[in-house]
């Protein structure tokens, strides 16, 4: 939906973003571009890859967190910094940190993978972990700031960090100057804002999209009010963007400069992250691949040629397992499936059988012979199965029926 409007001039500048590009000069890396063969097809038009996936940390954030900490008077880095994050932040303010010689403390929620907590402590930070989500999370990071006169960095909601990462936007227009679209997941909103203020400033005839999860989706409501508006509960795979209410400065930027904002679906982010992986060869995590998410929704909704960009790869290995297998169920290419059928000798290979003929192959099985909802002579299969697509689904469902089994679900 488009909220395109105007407003006064955003409080981050092109030079802004330029100063914080000169900053961060040796910091942060100055990231791929890829080409994707596949998405330009789809489009119809060049399709290419802003692999901030690969950048220090394995995501943006380093760029705004260094920006911020670097721009604090010496008093206050004597006073250590503190942040609250699940993952992303977490790091680049740890890094950062380290880099400029400054004590970082981060608070994380108990549940945060073991895998972002370890990289947190590696870069420097003294992790501590409160809360079950983000939000009890933050409140005790605020508090300990109050407490201990540390300075609280936050995420997304301040200048210097929306104009460190408005130095992607710069990278962007340097390494693909016939960009017509720029595609961007939106969390709390400072990397959309960041790269809305540097492109709009440099090539205004540039279309800014950005992209959100629906179960997160709190710029659509926000952006018809007027105002930062909160969402209950915010519910999605997609933890980067999982925010439920716009930060106040990015939103100004949004509202003003960003041309159009998305929504995508579970299945959506699950297909993208698997076809980064696939396709491209790049560990994406589902916030960083929710630009390509948008893309596969609705290729022809884009004018290329189309940037999207992968804001980061942090996804503990334990979940990326689990979102691949949703994402291939989603295209059809793994499909659990549960079978009624009479218990006795030879039932099991019969049933193995017909699935042989219907070229399905069988990942799992899980055999049950007693459960209160069996008859006498009944035993239910639970068989996970690799398919070929939506249509292959169908076909197996069909032989089974088709030779007499009862197909629960």
């Amino acid at each position: 939906m488009n909220y395109r409007k105007a407003d006064p001039l955003p409080p981050v500048t092109l030079d802004d973003v330029r100063g914080a590009q000169k900053m961060l000069a040796g910091v942060a890396r100055t990231t791929a571009m890829e080409g994707s063969r596949y998405l330009s097809r789809l489009v119809g038009a060049p399709v290419h890859l802003k692999c901030e996936n690969l950048q220090r940390t394995g995501s943006f954030k380093l760029r705004g967190a260094y920006v911020r900490i670097a721009g604090l008077l010496p008093e206050e880095r004597a006073a250590g910094v503190v942040a609250a994050s699940a993952g992303n932040h977490a790091q680049g303010v740890a890094l950062a940190s380290s880099l400029l010689g400054v004590r970082s403390t981060v608070f994380m929620p108990k549940g945060a993978p073991l895998p972002k907590i370890s990289a947190t402590q590696h870069y420097g930070a003294e992790v501590r972990l409160h809360g079950q989500v983000v939000d009890e999370t933050l409140a005790a990071a605020q508090e300990y700031a109050e407490a201990t006169g540390a300075v609280f960095i936050h995420p997304f909601d301040h200048p210097d960090i929306i104009a460190g990462q408005g130095t992607v936007g710069l990278e962007i227009l340097d390494q693909c100057p016939e960009v017509r679209t720029i595609v961007v997941g939106i969390g709390g909103g400072g990397l959309a804002a960041g790269v809305a203020v540097a492109v709009k400033a440099l090539r205004p005839d540039v279309r800014i999209v950005g992209v959100q999860a629906e179960g997160a989706a709190a710029y659509p409501p926000s952006l018809a009010a007027g105002r930062p508006v909160s969402i209950a509960n915010p519910a999605t795979m997609a933890d980067g963007i999982r925010v439920g209410r716009p930060g106040d400065v990015p939103f100004g930027i949004v509202g003003a400069l960003v041309d159009e904002v998305r929504t995508v679906g579970e299945d959506d982010l699950s297909t993208a992250l698997l076809l980064c992986l696939e396709r491209a060869k790049l560990v994406v995590e589902p916030a960083g691949a929710s630009p390509v998410a948008a893309l596969l929704s609705e290729p022809e909704a884009f004018e290329g040629p189309v940037v999207a960009l992968l804001s980061g790869g942090n996804v503990d290995p334990l979940l990326i397992q689990r979102i691949l297998r949703h994402g291939m169920a989603a295209q059809g290419r793994y499909l659990a499936v549960t079978v009624r059928l009479t218990d006795r000798p030879g039932a099991l290979a019969a049933l193995l059988g017909v699935l042989s003929v219907a070229d399905a192959n069988v990942l799992d099985v899980s055999h049950v012979r007693t459960d209160p909802r069996l008859g006498l002579s009944e035993a239910e299969v639970e068989l996970h199965l690799e398919t070929k697509g939506a249509e292959h689904c169908a076909e197996v469902g069909r032989a089974l029926r088709e030779a007499g089994y009862t197909v629960i679900g």
